[in-house]
């Protein structure tokens, strides 16, 4: 039986190298752990390998409050007192109080899932110790119903993080890693194809030379990602932009035309104006 190979879909483009990688974490049974900066597609990317490969997807996003025991369970004690308090029969099944955590879900599946773990950076220091055990043998114990849970396919997981903090050498041991490099601009243009298909060659060529040449600014707080250039050029198309307005041949076009979709804080447009006096003050016209 051949093995599903991921290589993209024709709305998510993927390098070669990441690809590989996918591949690689899939054939050692490894979760992948995917770095790379905000917009560069990371989320995404579960989702593209679960439809590309015809699987289940199950999501699971952490945030700074959530607890590793969430993924597996959750046993809601107080439902239960209320019922029993209320006089309800469903209390004698400790089980109607067992809520299923996304990592139980996937476990359960009939069909090998791809399980996203998305942004673990977000939690305690902790929490990606707490699953290294549940994540190595694939399974866990409900102590609660006295019940073993066991993985009927190991899952595809893939788990994301924006290197908010280090994350701990014993997990990272057990990861396959691979860092999403920002696209360069071959690559964008055809990200960009995939979202506009009629957009003309000249206004592509412009706004991504503008784009770059933002991103290329040092000092910047935060650069612009992929999503905010696509809205970007959204917006250029929806307000008829002229491509005079995006060539910049010199720092007096230093802020393009809607930066509100680029810039997104007060201290990188006020970056770009010193450019501007400063260009004005050394070349008047």
């Amino acid at each position: 039986m051949a093995v599903d190979r991921f290589t993209g879909s024709s709305s998510y483009i993927a390098t070669d190298d990441l690809s590989m990688a996918v591949n690689a974490a899939v054939t050692l049974q490894r979760p992948i752990l995917i770095k790379g900066e905000p917009g560069t597609g990371k989320t995404q990317l579960a989702i593209e390998v679960a439809e590309s490969l015809g699987r289940p997807l199950y999501e699971w996003h952490i945030k700074s409050t959530t607890k590793a025991q969430q993924g597996l369970y959750e046993y809601d004690a107080v439902a239960r007192l209320r019922d029993s308090q209320l006089g309800d029969d469903k209390v004698h099944d400790i089980g109607n109080y067992i809520m299923r955590g996304k990592v139980w879900e996937a476990f359960d599946s009939e069909q090998q899932p791809v399980l996203l773990i998305d942004e673990i950076d977000k939690a305690d220091i902790e929490f990606p110790n707490d699953l290294l055990q549940e994540l190595d043998r694939m399974e866990f114990f409900v102590y609660e119903t006295k019940q073993l849970i066991s993985a009927r396919h190991r899952p595809i997981i893939i788990i994301t993080s924006n290197n908010e903090k280090e994350l701990p050498d014993a997990f990272l041991r057990r990861c396959f890693f691979h860092y999403i490099k920002f696209p360069d601009q071959e690559t964008m243009a055809k990200i960009v194809d995939v979202h506009f298909p009629t957009l003309k060659k000249d206004l592509l060529s412009e706004a991504l030379n503008a784009f770059y040449k933002v991103r290329d600014v040092r000092g910047l707080k935060k650069k612009p990602s992929t999503s905010e250039l696509l809205d970007w050029i959204k917006l250029l198309l929806a307000e008829d932009i002229p491509l005079e307005a995006l060539r910049g041949d010199n720092a007096h076009n230093a802020i393009p035309p809607l930066y509100g979709a680029l810039l997104k804080n007060e201290q990188d447009v006020h970056l770009f104006e010193q450019l501007v006096f400063l260009d004005r003050r050394t070349n008047p016209q």
